[in-house]
């Protein structure tokens, strides 16, 4: 079973944990977390693009001139695709990028990307998180002590004045375990998680 240092704010060392090997100790399956970060990345593409068709062109309803006797090549619209400002084929469309994936590859995916942190060092444990107002400059002490320039903090429950706190922090992210996805775990470089939430990802994925 993985075993991982437990940490305070101030980035001290105060206890020690053993890891879920069915959570945190499987082989990370490289696919899978590809698959996972392409099918999310793809959900967040508006998909709004749009060129007009010889049909929506305005304009271009009278034939240029007659059919036959002018020596030069018949045309229909001066809005065909052949000329200037005339229509766009096969130009781009409103379309939906969302991706499917079994949810038992995305499964394999969060534990995967879950196991890989801890292998590379970059899954921090802490007791607890407990600010009782928003304190940016706390926030950014920890974060320092921890040497993390994009770090995500996973909480069980959400916590208004740590949001508060991190909000301000460039390329800082807090969310919740329930809400963590592969994407968001690709981003960090440093993935900070409380005791409960850690407990909360074994109870879930397990």
């Amino acid at each position: 079973m993985p075993k991982v240092n437990v940490y305070n704010l101030e980035g001290k060392k105060v206890s020690d944990i053993e890891l879920s090997e069915l959570v945190f100790g499987v082989e990370p399956h490289k696919q899978a977390m590809f698959d996972a970060i392409i099918m999310q990345q793809a959900a967040l593409r508006q998909g709004t693009h749009k060129t007009k068709t010889r049909g929506e062109v305005r304009g271009g309803g009278k034939k240029p001139w007659r059919q036959k006797g002018t020596g030069r090549a018949r045309q229909g619209s001066i809005r065909s695709p052949q000329w200037r400002g005339g229509g766009v084929v096969f130009g781009p469309q409103p379309r939906s990028y969302k991706m499917k994936m079994n949810k038992k590859v995305y499964q394999l995916a969060l534990k995967s990307m879950y196991a890989s942190k801890v292998l590379e060092g970059k899954l921090i444990v802490i007791d607890t998180i407990e600010l009782t107002a928003p304190r940016t400059k706390t926030m950014i002490e920890v974060f320092n002590a921890f040497e993390s320039k994009k770090p995500l903090i996973i909480t069980e429950l959400g916590n208004e004045n740590l949001q508060l706190s991190v909000r301000n922090i460039a390329r800082a992210h807090t969310l919740t375990s329930a809400s963590t996805s592969v994407l968001d775990l690709a981003n960090a470089d440093a993935v900070i998680v409380t005791l409960d939430a850690i407990k909360k990802i074994e109870e879930v994925l397990g």
